[in-house]
């Protein structure tokens, strides 16, 4: 068992990360910040009901004298595990955590000991065209350069991030699609199953400085599909209406010119080009050859669909997920 320390403990995955480690015996020190989650609403008594079992310890990973005082205080660690991540993709925020966090926590890493170190990254980094892409390869890099024995995994889209139009459907609204609905397709993960993916990797000797695209169970679905599987759980008659991606290319064009005058332009127009890259760009891995995303060359692994996902939604056995910053997606 390993005396593991867990960045981005709060989101909902770094929730179900560390659920899986403890799960797994392995004994769980977070640094987390001492108002965090969605608005900054979990503090005290409420970050300690929302990670049983784990030892938290109140900083700023952002920060490099905090991220060092605060959470590695001298001691020693087998395993870091990172879920840490920027929560807009804006350049500053990313530069500042996706990188800079990072690179700090690997080389603290290094003094500590540390023999192994896991690193949540992300699919989309096979065509980079963003800055939060950038960072995080950045960090990808100056991680494989530790010295550490590294795992890297890039999952594909979470259920949290294909929650947008639930609300939306529930009040008799359509559900939204780019273009025909088929341009883009991606194989869904909850987080339960990605952290098992991720807390499974500590000490495979298969898994080690490798890294590992991975989707969840079933195929591959096009965002057209992620609607009718909604309007089924919700006992609903399909209703669609399309947008045109040449709509989002005059929105992402005109708050780009706006941004040259108005700051808060520029950061709406990177947002709105976040947008755009994923209602555009496959989250499934990418053959080399043909330069095309390919759903067999996509791993899977886990239970949990997310047809399953929108019933348990639908039947009220599940909640849907605060999505925070990341509802921009």
């Amino acid at each position: 068992m390993a005396h593991v320390l867990l960045l981005g403990a709060t989101g909902t995955l770094g929730q179900a990360t560390a659920s899986a480690l403890r799960r797994q015996g392995h004994t769980v020190v977070a640094l987390v910040r001492p108002q965090a989650g969605v608005g900054g609403r979990l503090a005290g008594t409420e970050l300690a009901r929302t990670l049983p079992g784990v030892e938290l310890r109140f900083g700023d990973a952002a920060d490099a004298a905090s991220q060092q005082r605060a959470g590695w205080r001298g001691d020693r660690f087998e395993v870091l595990m990172s879920c840490l991540a920027s929560r807009t993709g804006l350049p500053q925020d990313a530069w500042a955590v996706d990188h800079a966090a990072h690179v700090q926590a690997f080389e603290q890493a290094r003094q500590a000991g540390v023999r192994q170190i896991v690193l949540l990254s992300a699919l989309c980094l096979q065509k980079p065209r963003l800055a939060f892409q950038q960072a995080k390869l950045a960090a990808e890099q100056a991680l494989m350069a530790s010295g550490i024995p590294w795992t890297i995994v890039r999952p594909t889209a979470f259920f949290k991030s294909l929650c947008g139009q639930v609300q939306r459907v529930q009040r008799g609204q359509p559900f939204l699609l780019f273009g025909d609905g088929r341009l883009t397709a991606c194989k869904p993960i909850s987080d339960d199953d990605l952290a098992d993916y991720l807390v499974a990797c500590i000490d495979a000797p298969s898994r080690r400085n490798r890294i590992l695209p991975i989707g969840g169970p079933g195929p591959a679905l096009t965002l057209r599909d992620q609607g009718e599987l909604l309007f089924e759980a919700l006992g609903k008659p399909p209703r669609f209406r399309q947008v045109p991606v040449r709509m989002m290319d005059a929105i992402v064009g005109g708050l780009t010119q706006l941004g040259r005058v108005w700051p808060a332009a520029a950061a709406k127009a990177e947002l709105a080009r976040i947008g755009r890259y994923y209602a555009t760009e496959s989250m499934l891995v990418m053959d080399p050859v043909s330069g095309r995303y390919d759903a067999t060359l996509t791993p899977s692994t886990g239970r949990e669909t997310l047809g399953a996902f929108y019933a348990a939604l639908a039947r009220g056995d599940a909640a849907l997920p605060e999505r925070g910053d990341h509802s921009v997606f």
